[in-house]
């Protein structure tokens, strides 16, 4: 059984770092995520640290240094309402904040290391607008404005498809985001009416450019929602721990052709003794049972995560048939 841990900050602690000085410099992300790489070998290497940062700070959002190993975050949104979003430019993946520098990290990755799986990962649009205006700003234009968040989510989508593009020419491939679209942030009838159009639209257009349909991953509750992230064509879910994953995988269950991670309980891998490890990937491995398109994840594994744990819980699971 393959077990897949997602790797972000985590990846400092292989250089004694806090997430925030790596974050910042383009060769230390690179050394972080090639030292993972060589202890864990994993699929994919997602080269990054705090991910969803990335667009939020092209668009003019300061981010800023967290204490001790937490990960970096936006000072203020930058901008007030959906209404300004709307007349956003879009971004530039040649000069704006850390795309370039990251875009460079997984082409120097994929020449060190030719057999591995690079994915850049991109935001979906939503998630880039909860940190452009916040939150609240942007869940009280969905329920009063929902029209005018619609149109600016899919403002949104030009600047994700040239940052896809400069993926693309790095001849590296992409893995895609949209966390903060879960319910209870929308409800399923919201999700549909306000953010599917443009997600949609977004995967569609990038799955163009990579030349195949590109993951689609979403935390939090996502079973309400999950025929609609179907509806994208998506070829790749994430189950994640936090929703009902019983119910999300019978709904998948005649799918499998759209491969399924199943996450673990990141409290349990990061903090858990072996034995809670092992029975709580036991428990994943169950949920899957002889589903053929599969695998298990771990979620964004946090920064003190011990790698030993991470190496052991994927021995294990590669013993397993």
């Amino acid at each position: 059984m393959d077990i897949s841990p997602s790797i972000y900050e985590h990846a400092a602690a292989f250089l004694g770092r806090t997430p925030w000085d790596v974050s910042r410099d383009g060769e230390l992300i690179y050394q972080a995520h090639a030292a993972a790489y060589e202890y864990y070998r994993h699929v994919p290497i997602m080269p990054g640290i705090d991910i969803y940062n990335l667009e939020a700070e092209a668009y003019g959002a300061e981010i800023v240094e967290p204490e001790g190993f937490g990960i970096p975050g936006v000072r203020r949104p930058p901008y007030g309402s959906t209404a300004e979003l709307a007349r956003l430019a879009p971004l530039d993946p040649a000069r704006d904040g850390r795309i370039p520098i990251l875009v460079d990290v997984a082409r120097r990755l994929a020449a060190r290391f030719p057999e591995a799986d690079i994915r850049v990962p991109i935001s979906g649009p939503f998630s880039i607008a909860s940190n452009l205006i916040g939150f609240d700003a942007l869940l009280i234009d969905a329920a009063l404005r929902p029209s005018i968040t619609a149109a600016a989510l899919m403002r949104l989508v030009d600047g994700q498809v040239a940052f896809a593009e400069a993926v693309k020419r790095a001849r590296v491939d992409v893995a895609f985001f949209e966390s903060a679209a879960c319910p209870p942030m929308l409800s399923p009838a919201m999700f549909r009416q306000i953010e599917l159009p443009a997600l949609t639209s977004i995967m569609e257009r990038i799955g163009c450019v990579m030349g195949h349909a590109i993951p689609c991953i979403i935390g939090g509750n996502t079973e309400p929602i999950v025929e609609a992230m179907l509806e994208t064509g998506t070829g790749y879910l994430a189950c994640p721990f936090e929703t009902d994953q019983g119910q999300f995988l019978a709904k998948v269950a005649r799918r499998e052709d759209v491969r399924i991670r199943v996450n673990m309980d990141l409290r349990i891998i990061a903090a858990g003794t072996w034995d809670e490890v092992r029975c709580e990937a036991d428990r994943v491995i169950r949920l899957i049972g002889r589903r053929r398109n599969a695998c298990v994840g771990t979620g964004a594994l946090p920064y003190e995560t011990p790698p030993e744990t991470v190496k052991r819980l994927m021995e294990y699971g590669a013993a397993i048939t």
